[in-house]
């Protein structure tokens, strides 16, 4: 009953626009008024998504005109500026470096005066002004203490020796083989003048590893994997080589000088979709969460993401992933005679594996509540077309990393960050490993680039776009997307994810 309301009322809308249309006079360009940048935002949802940018800057625009700078700088923020001509990227990076000046987020102004190192055509005294605001994003940084991890001895090197520490047996080799595998494509198919040297992790203590990569002559070091490994790093002052580790220790922070982090972080997805039902005008939230480790840890991160915003946590279920999924529901939305009672629930948050994920949209059809907006992390795609499968999420919103989602994240494969490696590896691998293989790639990239932090403060990569926290951690911002017709479909923009759209 949903989908064929939904579709009448999609078909009534195309008819009225049709109408309109043809009832302008010819020559007439159907244009927002410069007084009303939310219309050009609207318009920007129906837009393909190199005209649907260049909307938003126009939007971003008129909002720092008309002083509502908080506003445009989110906007303008939220903008992909590689989908952008390069006049127009120009215009993005004066407009964005300039709010992030008056709003003082120095991070924002190096993002924005990246364009300086794609040497883009300028006039010169724009290019004079990017790099006046680059000189101050960088000494503001100094003042505040910037990165606590800071690499003098790569700064201004090339980075060309690399030892990649990894286990070839135990439980994480499986793991470790499809990173290794992504890596050594990327690298050949980029054909870096890097040589990538790789050692079995399972065979040597963590300070065996930097004993032999420091006699192999390394820069620096991608690895460990193993997240009690990675704790153990960071809970040291310092460690003998610069290194990427590719988990997040158990710390709050880590602490470690030369010691960065990445991975796929569920936490940070969790957060994520907090933030996101907050900005959708949600504010009263029911969560169900798998009951083990991981569950709750992205629980927790939910739980208190939203919390700090202000918001309210109606019910928190825990769940059994091998029983009935009825079971959770009923409690999840307060159901009594089978019929849900959303009174003080606005929204529900979903961390779940695709076999249970397909069954709770059915369940609240059941329990009369097929309108009720649904935030998920990546877990419930499994990253391969199956639309019949996957009808049964139609109108479930969820994040994942841009390769998994190409139509919906950027605007189709050829406009992926690193497109070749993308189309090599996605033709050779597993499904269910190509997440991992995604990884590698950025991992590779952020090794090279640890000669210059500056460079990780907004880093466009396969699995989202990454940033470096203080406290050497990478954090990743993934694109949204909508399950329609059993198929991903983009969400371009915050506020357009509740029921009333």
């Amino acid at each position: 009953m949903k989908q064929s309301l939904r579709g009448f009322l999609a078909a009534a809308l195309v008819a009225l626009l049709v109408a309109g249309c043809a009832m302008q006079p010819p020559g007439v360009v159907d244009r927002a008024p410069d007084e009303d940048p939310g219309r050009l935002l609207s318009q920007a949802e129906q837009q393909a998504p190199e005209q649907a940018a260049k909307t938003r800057l126009e939007a971003a625009n008129i909002m720092a005109r008309q002083g509502e700078r908080d506003n445009a700088f989110e906007t303008a923020d939220a903008i992909d500026e590689s989908l952008l001509s390069e006049a127009d990227r120009v215009r993005w990076a004066l407009l964005f470096s300039e709010l992030a000046r008056a709003l003082n987020e120095p991070r924002a102004v190096l993002r924005a005066t990246q364009v300086l190192d794609d040497e883009l055509p300028m006039q010169a005294n724009q290019q004079e002004t990017l790099e006046e605001r680059q000189r101050w994003a960088r000494e503001a940084l100094d003042q505040t203490g910037g990165v606590s991890v800071a690499l003098p001895e790569l700064e201004g090197q090339d980075i060309r020796r690399i030892v990649v520490a990894l286990p070839e047996s135990g439980p994480l080799s499986s793991v470790a083989n499809a990173i290794a595998t992504a890596m050594r494509q990327h690298h050949d198919t980029k054909g870096d003048n890097v040589e990538l040297s790789f050692l079995d992790a399972s065979r040597y203590t963590l300070d065996e590893l930097y004993d032999r990569a420091q006699q192999m002559n390394a820069q620096l070091i991608i690895g460990p994997l193993d997240k009690d490994h990675v704790t153990q790093l960071e809970e040291r002052d310092s460690v003998p080589l610069p290194t990427l580790a590719l988990n997040y220790g158990n710390n709050d922070s880590n602490q470690a000088q030369r010691l960065f982090q990445y991975g796929l972080s569920a936490e940070d997805e969790a957060r994520q979709a907090a933030r996101r039902a907050w900005q959708d005008g949600h504010r009263q939230m029911s969560m169900m969460v798998p009951d083990n480790g991981w569950g709750r840890r992205a629980g927790e991160a939910f739980w208190n993401e939203w919390q700090s915003q202000g918001g309210e946590i109606t019910n928190a279920v825990r769940y059994n992933p091998e029983s009935s999924v009825s079971n959770a529901v009923q409690t999840a939305l307060n159901v009594s005679g089978e019929r849900a009672r959303l009174g003080n629930i606005d929204a529900l948050f979903l961390l779940a594996l695709p076999e249970y994920a397909r069954q709770v949209p059915p369940t609240m059809d059941y329990y009369y509540a097929p309108n009720l907006p649904i935030y998920a992390t990546s877990h419930l795609h499994e990253g391969r077309l199956q639309a019949r499968l996957d009808q049964d999420l139609n109108d479930v919103m969820f994040m994942d990393i841009p390769w998994q989602i190409p139509d919906a994240a950027v605007g189709g494969e050829e406009a992926l960050p690193f497109a070749s490696s993308y189309r090599s590896l996605r033709d050779e691998s597993d499904a269910s490993m190509f997440r991992l293989m995604a990884m590698g790639v950025d991992a590779y990239e952020l090794a090279i680039r640890l000669s210059n932090l500056a460079d990780l403060e907004g880093l466009s990569g396969s699995t989202g776009m990454l940033y470096l926290r203080e406290d050497g951690r990478i954090y990743r911002e993934l694109p949204w997307a909508r399950f329609q017709n059993g198929t991903p479909s983009p969400i371009l923009s915050p506020g357009l994810g509740n029921s009333g759209e």
